[in-house]
C-alpha cells in the first residue's frame, strides 16, 4: 500500500517561524486534506503535542499524522537518556499508529542557523561515525521493541550528508536502523539520486519527494549561504516542477524493486509568500502520483 504525504513546511517552516507566519492553521490543513487530497501530513510547530488532539485535528480535515521529525543528541550523551528524552514524541506517534521515527542527529547541525554556511556543516571521522552508528543502532533497536521502525533523515548541515556520510552510516548501523531517503538532500549534498538510492533501497522505511532547483543549489554552495537562506531563495521545489533538476520515476521503479510499501511525502519547503503552497503542493502530488503508477509502485492505480 502507497499512501501520499505532505509536510507543513510548505506552508509555515520549522526551522525559522516566521516565515509563513501570516498563513492560519486552518487553512494549511484544510489545503493539504480537503482541497489537495493528501493522505496525510508530518509533524509541525502549529500541531498540538496531546495525542489524542493531534488526531482529532488531523481526522476532522481528512488527514492521518505520518510522522515527525525527532533531533537526536547522541553525539553528547547517551542512549539511555536519548530513551528517556523521545518518550513524549514516541506517545506522539503510537497514539497515531505511526510506523516510523523520523530521526536526525542535531547536537551540532547548522540547518537551522541562518548566518552559518552549509558548507561548514559538521563531519565525523570514520572511528567518529562508527561510534555514532553503533547508538543509533541501539537507539533503533530499543525502538523497533517498541513497534515503531527508526528511519534516519540524511539532511544538509548535518553529520549524515553527501553520499559517502551515506554509506558510512549504514555501514556504521544493522539491521534495526532504516533510512529515510530524500531525494533532494542527496542531490544537494552531491549525489546521483538513483546511485544512492539503489545501493540502500532494501533499507529505506520513508521517501521523502523533494526536487531541487540546482542552479540556486550551485549558488548555495558557490557563494557560501546558510541552508535557510538556499530555502529563501528557492533551492527546493516539488516533483513535476520545470524548474526541478530530478526525476522521479526512476527512483520510484527503485522502490518498487524492492516492493517498497509506505508513505511517499512531499516535503518541499519554499518561500510561501512567492511560491503559493496549495499551487506547488498540488502540482507536485499529480506528478508524484503519476510517477509512481510510472513505476509500478502504486498499483492501485495502475489501470
Amino acid at each position: 500500500m502507497i499512501l501520499y504525504g505532505t509536510n507543513p513546511i510548505a506552508w509555515a517552516n520549522d526551522d525559522d517561524t516566521s516565515i509563513g507566519a501570516h498563513i492560519p492553521t486552518e487553512q494549511i490543513l484544510r489545503e493539504a486534506g480537503r482541497e489537495i487530497g493528501f493522505d496525510g501530513i508530518e509533524n509541525g510547530h502549529r500541531w498540538p503535542e496531546d495525542p489524542q488532539a493531534l488526531k482529532a485535528l488531523l481526522g476532522s480535515y481528512g488527514l492521518r499524522f505520518i510522522s515527525g521529525w525527532y533531533s537526536t543528541h547522541l553525539l553528547v550523551r547517551s542512549v539511555e537518556d536519548e530513551i528517556a528524552a523521545v518518550g513524549p514524541h514516541l506517545a506522539r506517534l503510537k497514539a497515531n499508529d505511526c510506523k516510523v521515527c523520523i530521526v536526525c542527529e542535531c547536537s551540532n547541525s547548522v540547518h537551522g542557523s541562518p548566518d552559518v554556511a552549509v558548507n561548514d556543516r559538521p563531519r565525523l571521522t570514520t572511528q567518529q561515525m562508527t561510534a555514532f552508528g553503533a547508538k543509533i543502532e541501539a537507539f533503533a533497536a530499543w525502538m523497533a521493541g517498541q513497534g515503531v521502525t527508526l528511519a534516519y533523515h540524511h539532511h544538509m548541515g548535518t553529520v549524515v550528508e553527501s553520499p559517502d556520510d551515506i554509506d558510512a552510516f549504514m555501514a556504521a548501523t544493522g539491521p534495526a536502523t532504516h533510512l529515510l531517503f530524500d531525494a533532494g538532500h542527496c542531490t544537494f549534498g552531491g549525489g546521483d539520486p538513483q546511485a544512492v538510492l539503489r545501493r540502500h533501497a532494501a533499507r529505506v522505511a520513508h521517501f521523502h519527494a523533494k526536487n531541487i532547483r540546482r542552479p540556486v543549489t550551485d549558488r548555495v554552495r558557490a557563494e557560501g549561504l546558510s541552508f535557510l537562506q538556499g530555502v529563501m531563495a528557492g533551492a527546493f521545489t516539488v516533483p513535476g516542477d520545470p524548474e526541478g533538476a530530478i526525476e522521479f520515476e526512476p527512483l520510484l521503479r527503485i522502490l518498487a524493486d524492492v516492493d517498497y510499501e509506505g508513505w511517499l511525502v512531499i516535503e518541499a519547503e519554499q518561500d510561501p509568500a512567492v511560491r503559493d503552497p496549495l499551487h506547488y503542493q498540488s502540482m507536485g502530488l499529480a506528478a508524484l502520483r503519476q510517477a509512481a503508477r510510472a513505476a509500478g509502485l502504486d498499483r492501485r492505480s495502475a489501470a
